[in-house]
């Protein structure tokens, strides 16, 4: 009997349940419900430019005073303007050379005869070598020679006998040559190469070459100048001797 009213009583509950009327959302209470946020609307920045949409920049150009002169052309890449010095010529510098076998037979024994003469001594011993007369007659000096052409070198020589005269000569022939006017009819191996290639070109060994020749003094002298101007000398391709000269 207590449980048929326990089951009584609940289907009354759930009946009335059932019978209650839905609210409507209008009919909800407002209490204890939060309004939505506000949102705030950002405007989105404007689309950047395409460049391939835009025109080219052009150059702007300033305007010049009247009266006011254009630049000077200038040179080129990769060059330098360079002021000509005294002796400078437009021609290449010829290869240095010390190798005594390259010479031609002739030249390279009229070479080894003179250094045989200057280590005798005597000056006599060149004169079998200088030709006095023609065009292959050997040049002693820049100005021609009146006379006994080796009276002529005594009187050049410090000493008096020609013995400073001859330390010049061998001294001059041990240096390096250079090979000058080829095919020409000048034709010429010149000792020392110093007369052939600017002065201020010489790294410390080469200047060492030339102090064997001439002073420090005089070496400022001559790049001054522009050239080697003490004694050289020069042997022609059929071996006659050209010329032992200093000067300009």
């Amino acid at each position: 009997m207590m449980a048929q009213r326990s089951g009584f009583a609940a289907l009354l509950v759930v009946l009335h349940l059932g019978a209650s009327p839905a609210l409507a959302l209008s009919e909800l209470k407002e209490e204890g419900i939060s309004p939505p946020p506000d949102v705030q609307v950002v405007p989105l920045p404007p689309p950047l430019p395409n460049p391939a949409n835009q025109p080219a920049a052009q150059p702007v150009i300033e305007p010049q005073d009247e009266g006011v002169e254009e630049p000077a052309e200038t040179p080129g890449d990769g060059e330098t303007k360079k002021e000509a010095a005294p002796g400078d010529a437009d021609i290449p510098v010829p290869a240095i050379s010390y190798d005594i076998g390259a010479l031609p037979e002739p030249v390279r024994k009229t070479r080894e005869e003179l250094l045989e003469a200057t280590r005798s001594g005597n000056l006599e011993a060149l004169r079998p070598f200088i030709r006095t007369e023609g065009e292959d007659a050997t040049e002693l000096s820049l100005g021609g020679v009146e006379g006994d052409p080796i009276e002529h070198l005594k009187q050049m020589s410090g000493d008096g006998e020609g013995q400073e005269i001859l330390a010049i000569l061998q001294e001059v022939l041990e240096a390096g040559y250079v090979h000058t006017e080829i095919g020409t009819e000048n034709e010429i191996y010149l000792w020392p190469y110093f007369f052939a290639v600017p002065l201020d070109t010489l790294d410390a060994r080469q200047r060492v070459e030339l102090f064997r020749l001439v002073t420090a003094g005089d070496y400022e002298d001559m790049k001054n100048f522009g050239a080697y101007i003490f004694y050289r000398t020069g042997i022609r391709p059929d071996g006659s001797w050209a010329f032992f000269v200093a000067g300009d």
